[in-house]
């Protein structure tokens, strides 16, 4: 072996060492992460604490509003009268039940939303002519007001649960699919010609290729057609009020209105907001830090 050859050799060979001691630097930073879980403790006291702070903050402000007598009282209740009102919903067994009616009519308009949203920004991603024709009006019904579909839903479905579902759809299949093409509009093109040099095409390659790489934007849109669909709802149950329609949430408030029962009103709404907050933190923050923690943008918690 020449002097050449040598250097050569040696050269490889500490670019080797290097490359190895890197990896290993690399390694030991992930094992470190993964290990190193945050305790319980400060978990709750990070996440949990502010939240409960910022609740018993507004209690107080509500508190001292109600005592210094800014409203009257049966304009103003206080906190004790709201959480009174609910109790009488608890007793009278309505507290669950209006929940559930409103949540599972969400829960089957969001399935039917993401179904044909997902449908839709798939067709338009892949047909150009069409996203080009249809891509401004989509946008044009994402921005549309939930509440000014359900005088014409009312009109074409009467009184009835097709009249609910069809806003909470026409509310938010625009968003799932906006989502979607966001998505779709930021996966690289390495990652298509990879799948076509494997040989996905078709279903196959939306399954395996598109969809798992346009996640985040997707699950972003999830995540805004779910509030599009909670919001079309109230707006629908609100509106489209009817003892046929079972009692939700929606129908609810508008009751509580009808009988000006402010302590009622404002019990409505904080279920309406609990939902909402509730299917945020167990749904899609999950799904989000998942999402995330695969694609090594956040630690293990």
């Amino acid at each position: 072996m020449g002097a050449g050859e040598t250097v050569a050799a040696g050269k490889g060979g500490r670019e080797d060492r290097d490359t190895a001691a890197v990896e290993a630097g690399l390694d030991a930073l992930d094992s470190t992460a993964t290990a190193a879980r945050t305790p319980l403790r400060q978990t709750l006291r990070e996440r949990a604490l502010p939240p409960v702070a910022a609740v018993v903050l507004v209690l107080l402000a509500w508190q001292l509003a109600y005592e210094a007598e800014i409203r009257p009282d049966y304009l103003l209740p206080s906190p004790a009268d709201v959480g009174r009102a609910l109790s009488d919903q608890w007793y009278e067994g309505t507290l669950f039940s209006t929940v559930w009616t409103s949540m599972w009519r969400g829960a089957l308009g969001f399935a039917a939303a993401v179904a044909l949203g997902t449908a839709l920004g798939l067709l338009l991603g892949a047909v150009r002519t069409l996203r080009v024709a249809l891509g401004p009006v989509l946008s044009g019904l994402q921005s549309l007001p939930s509440v000014a579909w359900v005088p014409a839903a009312v009109v074409w479905f009467g009184l009835t649960d097709a009249t609910i579902y069809a806003v909470v759809l026409l509310g938010a299949v625009p968003s799932v699919a906006n989502g979607l093409l966001a998505g779709v509009d930021q996966v690289p093109p390495l990652y298509l010609r990879a799948g076509q040099v494997l040989g996905a095409s078709g279903f196959a390659r939306v399954r395996y290729v598109l969809l798992p790489a346009a996640l985040p934007g997707y699950l972003a849109g999830l995540k805004q057609g779910w509030a599009f669909s909670w919001r079309s709802l109230m707006a629908a149950e609100l509106i489209a009020s009817s003892p046929e329609l079972g009692l939700g949430l929606g129908q609810l408030l508008e009751n509580a209105r009808t009988y000006q029962d402010m302590a009622l009103v404002l019990a409505a709404i904080g279920e309406i907001l609990v939902v909402g907050i509730a299917v945020d933190l167990l749904l899609f923050a999950p799904l989000e830090r998942r999402v995330l923690r695969s694609r090594g943008l956040a630690v293990a918690r």
